[in-house]
């Protein structure tokens, strides 16, 4: 079986493209599969999987979701999903595809779910998401408890989840951001299943607690997020990062689960 992993990271050094390979990394070697995989640098050389490939994995990244349009490469991203989509109304070999942060708001633009639209601050931290009906009876979150704690970095979002498109194309909600009834903000969509075989997470379920230890630890994003959030705020990130029942628990279970359902359907067919 071949997995495709979608760079969207514009070259910026990132934690992200890493934690996807090792959850990959250790799948195959946990579940001994003959597996492979192969990073495509998207946004930087336009590079993009063929059809070939059983499983796609994209990536989060920085900017706004906005900034491809016109251009080459993300015509080359919406070919690609418009390419998977077509070959699965035909073959009982279906591809399966996972979209993260980035290529999740770029996937809601594209599919006309909800708006996508500026935070009014950004979003960083570790956060608890609240699962829907759906989502708690979704494979991909089998495991994990209500809410579960992921990695949230964004400036952008996806709000209006009573958006009717979502009745007329059958996508489904599968999480939401934490409420916040203090603040009078609509609270954003953090997880969509688009179809049987198509799954994102606005969130990063890659993120493993080295990684964002690493990331924290750095001094200039340590000063940075002080700067933003306060040392408080600061603190109880690193405090997070060792709760075994937070993003640990988080990273063994949405990607594995995915690559689970993916495998046994293919399998399967």
């Amino acid at each position: 079986m071949k997995v495709a992993v979608i760079d969207m990271n514009k070259g910026v050094p990132n934690q992200g493209l890493r934690g996807i390979l090792d959850i990959v990394a250790t799948y195959k070697k946990e579940h001994s599969l003959d597996l492979s995989c192969e990073v495509f640098d998207l946004r930087v050389k336009d590079e993009i999987p063929g059809i070939e490939y059983d499983i796609y994995i994209s990536s989060g990244g920085p900017g706004s979701p906005y900034d491809g349009e016109g251009q080459a490469w993300e015509n080359s991203f919406f070919a690609l999903l418009d390419q998977i989509e077509d070959y699965n109304k035909t073959h009982p070999d279906k591809k399966y595809i996972f979209l993260i942060c980035h290529s999740f708001q770029m996937a809601c633009r594209k599919y006309g779910l909800g708006m996508v639209t500026r935070r009014k601050s950004t979003a960083f931290g570790i956060f608890p998401v609240t699962l829907t009906q759906e989502g708690e009876n979704d494979i991909i979150y089998a495991g994990l408890t209500n809410p579960f704690y992921a990695i949230d970095s964004r400036d952008w979002q996806v709000v209006d989840a009573e958006d009717e498109t979502f009745n007329e194309t059958g996508a489904e909600i599968l999480a939401l951001e934490k409420e916040r009834p203090y603040i009078d903000l609509e609270r954003c969509i953090m997880s969509i299943r688009f179809s049987k075989e198509f799954v994102g997470t606005q969130f990063h379920p890659e993120a493993d607690p080295d990684g964002m230890r690493l990331y924290l630890l750095e001094e200039e994003k340590k000063k940075s997020i002080i700067a933003a959030h306060g040392e408080d705020k600061y603190l109880d990130m690193l405090d997070s990062i060792d709760n075994p029942d937070r993003i640990l628990l988080t990273q063994k279970s949405i990607l594995p689960n995915f690559l689970t359902e993916a495998i046994q359907a293919l399998k399967e067919a």
